[in-house]
């Protein structure tokens, strides 16, 4: 899912950082780019905690909805990606020997083949260029 930080900025301040779907969770960064650091970590952190008491987490609003709230005014906007925790099997088919490289390397790692293709998967989301 995906929550909208919106982010405000007063003279001789750092950037603040709130989000509309959740009220009371808010954090700053002296950057624009410390600013989205600690927002991805404050709304992870506030949703771990609603989720270990059992709360549901609210549908993200719309932009449009910000926008005519008014909370957009004088504000920069940006999308924070919370990941899914929802396991889904699947059936891949890979050459025998990739398989038995992830399986080794897994074992290195002491993770299993679910575990080290999640974490390669992780390191590679953001490459904008793969290896070839």
């Amino acid at each position: 899912m995906n929550y909208f930080a919106v982010v405000h900025k007063e003279p001789k301040s750092d950037y603040g950082v709130s989000f509309p779907d959740f009220p009371g969770c808010v954090t700053a960064g002296k950057t624009l780019e410390e600013a989205r650091i600690m927002a991805e970590e404050a709304l992870s952190t506030h949703v771990e905690l609603l989720q270990e008491i059992g709360q549901d987490l609210p549908a993200p609003s719309t932009l449009d909805e910000l926008r005519i709230s008014g909370e957009l005014k004088d504000a920069v906007v940006f999308l924070i990606t919370m990941p899914s925790k929802k396991i889904i099997r699947i059936n891949v088919s890979l050459p025998e020997d990739i398989l038995g490289i992830i399986d080794r390397r897994a074992r290195l790692f002491h993770m299993n083949r679910s575990q080290f293709l999640s974490e390669a998967a992780l390191h590679y989301k953001d490459n904008s260029s793969p290896r070839r």
